[in-house]
């Protein structure tokens, strides 16, 4: 039995301050938090909430500590806002589940994630970075394009608009997500087949695939591309799938190739998108993956393989219990 900590930030919390349902949908809901300490109870843990990074800063502070922390804070602000709690458990010496500060960083920035991969020889598709309206002159990849912020989750700046076919929607996109987004804009070249997540257990050589689920897009207003709307409304607009076929698999074999390269640990997701070959891509990791027993995707993944959700927590922290405590 451990006393374990649960960092997070709460959409409730923020809504009360003024933020937007957007600027908020990557945080936690109140059911979040409450099937985590649900299950961690069932395995006979002892739970404490903690909070944000801000609460986790006080509480070290005053000298509070606890055996192992389960970490779900994202942050708001900067490319390091994954990376502000893990890094304040680090310091004082406080084991905590999944990924560290570096892993955190660089997947949220993901460009940097991209290259990463790419020099790792893991096939992704080439892209180019625009910070300024003045580097929009400077891309030359093919069109179709794609364009997204470089530091969001939960498709958050992706719309039926994000898909690009010439230099006139270029310059109007990325205008619109440089001003709405505060932030670069990720230009990729478009790759127009079958998509996955996969969902990963695990640490280095120890990391498996749990299971990989193929996003299939029902008829709807935007239905070639897996868009903040489109998970906004999952239920309605998305026919999940759990696959097992030669594509897939690869997709899991490439999925595992880079979260191992990214240092991801314990638990979370690859996602990987077919090119006009029928290719895998990397398109993005989410080493922090959303743990809502109904809604997020590893749940879900884990449901689809007939894995309880009790049982998904007891083996993330079966992982880090002994990555750490070995």
């Amino acid at each position: 039995m451990m006393k374990i900590g649960i960092t997070f930030d709460l959409r409730d919390d923020y809504a009360k301050e003024g933020y937007s349902e957007e600027e908020i949908a990557e945080f936690d809901r109140l059911e979040t938090i409450e099937a985590i300490e649900s299950a961690l109870h069932s395995l006979g843990h002892s739970t404490e909430r903690i909070g944000t990074a801000k609460a986790l800063a006080m509480r070290l502070g005053q000298g509070d500590r606890w055996d192992l922390v389960f970490n779900s804070a994202e942050g708001m602000y900067g490319f390091g806002r994954q990376a502000l709690a893990p890094a304040l458990l680090e310091a004082y010496e406080v084991p905590y589940m999944f990924a560290d500060p570096l892993c955190l960083t660089v997947t949220l920035h993901k460009a940097t994630a991209k290259q990463v991969v790419r020099d790792s020889g893991i096939r992704t598709a080439d892209f180019a970075v625009v910070e300024t309206i003045s580097d929009i002159t400077s891309v030359s990849l093919p069109f179709p394009l794609f364009i997204k912020p470089i530091a969001e989750g939960t498709s958050k700046g992706i719309s039926a608009v994000s898909k690009i076919h010439d230099r006139g929607e270029l310059q109007s996109g990325c205008e619109r997500l440089l001003a709405r987004h505060r932030q670069p804009v990720l230009v990729e070249v478009y790759l127009p087949g079958r998509e996955f997540t996969v969902g990963i257990l695990g640490t280095g050589s120890a990391a498996y695939s749990l299971g990989t689920m193929e996003i299939v897009l029902k008829d709807g207003p935007e239905p070639e591309i897996y868009s903040y709307d489109n998970k906004k409304h999952f239920d309605e607009r998305v026919a999940p799938r759990l696959v097992d076929d030669a594509t897939s698999r690869a997709a899991a074999d490439l999925a595992i190739a880079a979260w191992m390269c990214l240092g991801g640990r314990d638990g979370g997701r690859v996602d990987v998108r077919c090119d006009s070959a029928g290719e895998v891509n990397f398109m993005e990791a989410n080493p922090l993956a959303g743990m809502h027993p109904r809604d997020s995707d590893l749940p879900l993944i884990a449901r689809m393989t007939n894995l309880s959700y009790v049982s998904l927590i007891e083996k993330i922290v079966a992982s880090a219990s002994t990555r750490i405590f070995r």
